[in-house]
Formats: structure tokens, sequence, C-alpha cells
């Protein structure tokens, strides 16, 4: 009978070995990795942070490391551009900072014929770019404050983001 428990015990390790390799695995950064920002003085009034970095492996890998710095005060937006394979897998991560001209073009692109693709968007808040734009859906501009103001008049730049997508899309249609 004593003969069974160390065959138990290889099971059991072996089991919570498999376990541990699963979630060492999953490479999806949620709001648990999260733990805890530390609260600081802000820079200017208004001032936000965005994950940032250049051409990380992937989602995962690019807010993990990414400083926790505020943006610059000409900024508004943060902005995320995600390459994958033509499996869907990343390739590459951009994450930052962005004016609203940074964002007039959001959406995907394949860039071979053997579906590989870009996509890119923008958002506006406290560290919004956390997930990576993968097709059209995610691929947006997403702003909490209107680009029209009060008086129902345009923004400037938004009146700026509209006629060079008029004329984008004419040039390319």
């Amino acid at each position: 009978m004593m003969e069974a428990w160390p065959t138990v015990a290889w099971l059991l390790l072996l089991t919570i070995l498999a376990d541990w390799l699963k979630t060492v695995q999953s490479r999806d950064f949620s709001i648990k990795d999260i733990i805890l920002l530390h609260p600081s003085t802000t820079p200017h009034p208004g001032a936000f942070k965005c994950f940032t970095c250049q051409n990380a492996a992937d989602n995962y890998e690019c807010n993990r490391w990414a400083p926790d710095v505020y943006c610059p005060k000409d900024t508004r937006y943060c902005y995320t551009l995600h390459m994958m394979d033509d499996h869907g897998d990343s390739v590459s991560v951009t994450k930052r900072c962005a004016t609203l001209e940074d964002c007039l073009f959001t959406g995907c692109a394949h860039v071979t014929d053997h579906g590989s693709q870009v996509c890119s968007s923008c958002c506006e808040g406290n560290i919004c770019n956390m997930l990576v734009p993968r097709n059209e859906s995610s691929a947006v501009f997403s702003s909490t404050s209107p680009l029209v103001s009060s008086s129902g008049r345009p923004h400037p730049a938004a009146l700026s983001c509209i006629l060079f997508g008029s004329i984008f899309t004419a040039h390319h249609v």
C-alpha cells in the first residue's frame, strides 16, 4: 500500500505543473495585471497615462513593461498599432500617447497577400489602451468628449479630420 503513494504524489505534481504551464502560456493582459496604480501628483490638469511600448512581441509584453509616466500636455488620446500574422497571432504591438491628428485613421488593413494585417485604434481616458485591436470592430476611435461643441459647431480639429478623410476616400475609391 505504501508503494502507491509515490505514484499518486507524482501524478498530483504533474497535474499542478500542467495547470501552471497553462497559466504561464496565457498571454492576454487583464485588469488583474494592474495591481495598484500608485497615487502621484499630476504634472498638469487633466493629465493621464497610456500604455506605452515600441514593437513589443505581443500585448502582454507591451503592457507588462510599459513605463508608468504621464502623457505630454499636447496629447489627449492613447494610440495602439497591432500587427498580426495570417493566423491572427501578434507580431508587433506599439502603444503611445497621441494627438487628435495621430488618430485620423483607425481600422485594419491587409499588409501582405498572405493575410497579415495591421489594426490601429485610439481611445480617450486613463490607460484606456489596455487591449489591442484585432479586427474592424475593435479598431476604432473612441472618445468620451464630443468632437462637436455645445453650440453645434464641430471642433476645428474634427473639421480637419472630416475634410482629410473625405479627400483620402475620394482619391482611393
